[in-house]
């Protein structure tokens, strides 16, 4: 089983660090079905009841989007530090070459307000390989989501704050 480790983001915002990772990271199950519906219909706690080490929640997709669910497993959160990593461990949103993957997010203070980045760690079955086409689709994903959560941010400056 290979792995194939990319960027998927890497977006400077205006927005306080501290804020996205609250939105993205901590209160997501809260935040994206109430904030950004067109993501994410719900999340909800499959093991444990806050974002924690270990927790998993399961994120439903809107109907019409391609995809119904995935269940993602918290693996280690550095709050003062705006670190996350996390283990997406079951879902339809992978295509059939892909195992299982493990996702990083750090948010780091910049000049401009926040460096966002977001890598992943596809651990590919067997001998598969990702599709480029697979790989675009994820980063588009992403980067739209991480702008809505940006633009709902900055228009409601008092969310995080």
């Amino acid at each position: 089983m290979g792995v194939l480790t990319c960027t998927l983001a890497d977006i400077t915002s205006p927005v306080a660090a501290s804020r996205l990772f609250q939105a993205l990271a901590i209160d997501n199950h809260n935040f994206v079905p109430k904030a950004l519906p067109q993501f994410a219909k719900s999340v909800v706690f499959v093991e444990g009841d806050s974002t924690t080490v270990g927790c998993v929640k399961q994120i439903n997709f809107p109907d019409e989007a391609p995809f119904k669910y995935v269940k993602n497993r918290v693996d280690e959160i550095d709050a003062n530090n705006f670190y996350l990593k996390y283990t997406c461990i079951e879902g339809d949103a992978f295509p059939d070459t892909v195992e299982y993957a493990v996702y990083e997010d750090k948010y780091e203070v910049s000049e401009a307000g926040t460096r966002c980045k977001m890598v992943a760690h596809y651990h590919m079955k067997g001998d598969s390989v990702m599709k480029e086409e697979d790989l675009e689709k994820a980063k588009e994903g992403i980067q739209k989501m991480f702008k809505a959560v940006e633009e709902h941010l900055i228009a409601n400056p008092q969310v995080y704050a």
